[in-house]
């Protein structure tokens, strides 16, 4: 049914029928989650063998380093090898840290707010009324770092084809617009990819503050579960070909390769960027977990070893997937109160219900013991201003508990857009 094109009666009847279904799943007193874009089990299973087969002395003294002692302070070559081949990025332009690029990130954050960038007339903290561009629907712990910083942030809306750039490019006029936050590559929550003609927006552009910087957090950079996955443009060759190299701040990890908890994150940056980067760096480790690194190169190999694993992670996150869209569209594709994406990768369904009700669905999937991301999570400042987005993330949930969840979605989400109309 069309519920914007229905009558009353056939609306009312409609939602005592969904009413009473809804009372029976919450009585069956529920505890499922669709919350956090997170690998379950049998994914993590996957990856168990790099646990179970120790390094050898060989492995650890190699090339006359034994990476079992200090030193090696940008991580083991092997390690900026297979990242420099999966993303064609030199290798000298990479450094290696630990488990969290997210923690690259803020500590790249924390560089620049007391020491600015390579290019910087000044640190960041000392920019008045400085303010940071957010692509929303977005990722809620990129807002949260932006915001604990004293930032202005800037709702920029997200496109198909990437971020609404005719808005970029005005908002970068503006001295005091020091940066944005970009997922490029199947975006969280959307799953959108940039287009070529984005990239190169982003990477042409002009701005006004000299030291803009574009955060490039590519987790998903090779998470298709499509066999024709998106393409996504190299962003350091289209910022080469325009003189802009010191612009981009690039991030990714093994989190969602191999372990989220126990994975191997990485940077690269230009030249000028890593030098002073290194400058500070130096002065709070002397290095990473090396022999983490080893053994993230001995289980994953090379890129050919890679894409293969990924291929065995894409098919067990495609089933999942493709339950939620199927169960999805029998309710809600002709409904007339909810859209939603169908990302070729990565973990994330961005879910728009009609506008005012996202909170109500969220209260009605709690009630039923469904857990979903927070409303406004993907939003700066926790704030949807249409109340209507909802992020779902599949891949945790056993196939039967996802099946229950998102009929039980289906049925709030009519619930709630018929008590907006009619009552």
């Amino acid at each position: 049914m069309n519920i914007l094109k229905a009558n009353r009666e056939a609306l009312t009847e409609l939602y005592q029928s969904l009413r009473k279904e809804y009372e029976e799943y919450k009585a069956q007193n529920l505890s499922l989650d669709l919350s956090r874009g997170k690998p379950d089990s049998l994914q993590l299973d996957l990856t168990q063998p790099m646990l179970d087969t120790p390094l050898t002395r060989d492995d650890v003294v190699n090339g006359g380093i034994d990476y079992r002692n200090y030193g090696v302070f940008e991580g083991v070559p092997a390690m900026k090898k297979l990242f420099s081949e999966l993303f064609s990025i030199d290798e000298n332009n990479i450094f290696i840290g630990g488990n969290s690029s997210l923690q690259l990130m803020y500590d790249t954050m924390m560089r620049c707010m007391m020491f600015g960038t390579a290019d910087s007339p000044r640190p960041w903290v000392q920019v008045d009324k400085r303010k940071w561009l957010c692509v929303a629907p977005g990722y809620d712990r990129h807002f949260l770092i932006t915001e604990k910083l004293g930032f202005e942030l800037i709702t920029i809306p997200m496109r198909a084809d990437g971020p609404d750039m005719d808005l970029v490019e005005e908002y970068v006029k503006d001295p005091s617009v020091l940066g944005i936050w970009c997922v490029p590559k199947y975006s969280n929550p959307t799953g959108n990819t940039y287009s070529d003609t984005v990239v190169r927006r982003l990477a042409s552009m002009k701005c006004a503050a000299p030291d803009f910087r574009i955060f490039w957090d590519n987790a998903y950079g090779i998470h298709d579960i499509a066999e024709e996955g998106d393409h996504l443009m190299n962003i350091f060759d289209a910022c080469k070909e325009y003189g802009t190299e010191n612009r981009v701040f690039f991030y990714t990890s093994t989190s969602k390769i191999t372990f989220p908890g126990a994975g191997v994150a990485m940077m690269a940056m230009s030249d000028d960027n890593l030098n002073h980067a290194r400058s500070y760096l130096s002065a709070s480790t002397i290095g990473y977990d090396k022999l983490n690194q080893l053994r993230h190169i001995r289980f994953l190999k090379n890129p050919e070893h890679v894409r293969a694993h990924m291929r065995r992670l894409g098919d067990m996150i495609k089933e999942k997937f493709d339950l939620t869209l199927s169960i999805l569209d029998q309710t809600l594709l002709d409904s007339g109160v909810a859209t939603y994406t169908r990302p070729n990768g990565g973990y994330f369904i961005s879910l728009d219900v009609m506008p005012g009700t996202a909170k109500r669905v969220y209260d009605l999937m709690k009630e039923a013991g469904v857990t979903l991301t927070k409303v406004g999570a993907t939003y700066p400042y926790g704030i949807d201003p249409e109340d209507k987005n909802l992020r779902l993330a599949p891949t945790y949930c056993t196939l039967a508990d996802l099946s229950l969840s998102c009929k039980i979605l289906t049925v709030a989400v009519r619930m709630s857009a018929i008590e907006k109309l009619i009552f």
